[in-house]
């Protein structure tokens, strides 16, 4: 598994990256689309601090924060994620944690990191829609992209 954990959140942080590119080249500053990539990064934070047993970070599910905030935690949550993928043998574990309601839940590691990704995805496909919507251009981030891009297939 820890094979495909590396490339699913190398994938990720590449896939948010691009996004948050995406939206500085255009000077996109929509409250909308803007929180749902905050939401994506939060998200990233603490779900890492709940598998590391941390303390929840500080940062808000649904904050307000700016593109050059959400470049800076985009990449520090990507590298932290990586970091710990690279350095944990044994995903396959279950976790017992209270989510932002406090509602008690029982998950596997591994169930949890997929679910991230995956739902980091979407989140990013509903950017994609209003984006479209709002006049600007979308950016590409299906993960057969990615795959293209690292093999040399694609430029970026």
């Amino acid at each position: 598994m820890k094979k495909y954990f590396l490339k699913l959140y190398q994938y990720n942080a590449w896939s948010n990256k691009r996004v948050l590119n995406c939206l500085k080249r255009q000077n996109v500053v929509d409250e909308k689309i803007l929180t749902l990539m905050g939401h994506i990064v939060a998200a990233q934070f603490l779900w890492l601090h709940r598998i590391k047993g941390l303390p929840p970070p500080d940062v808000k599910l649904w904050g307000n924060y700016s593109l050059d905030q959400l470049l800076v935690m985009a990449e520090d949550a990507g590298t932290r994620w990586l970091e710990f993928v690279e350095s944990t043998d044994n995903f396959d574990r279950e976790l017992t944690y209270t989510n932002y309601v406090k509602d008690l839940y029982t998950n596997n590691v591994e169930t949890i990191m997929i679910h991230l990704v995956n739902h980091s995805s979407y989140h990013r496909a509903q950017i994609a829609m209003l984006l479209r919507q709002k006049g600007y251009e979308p950016i590409n981030t299906d993960f057969i992209t990615y795959d293209r891009v690292i093999r040399g297939q694609l430029k970026e």
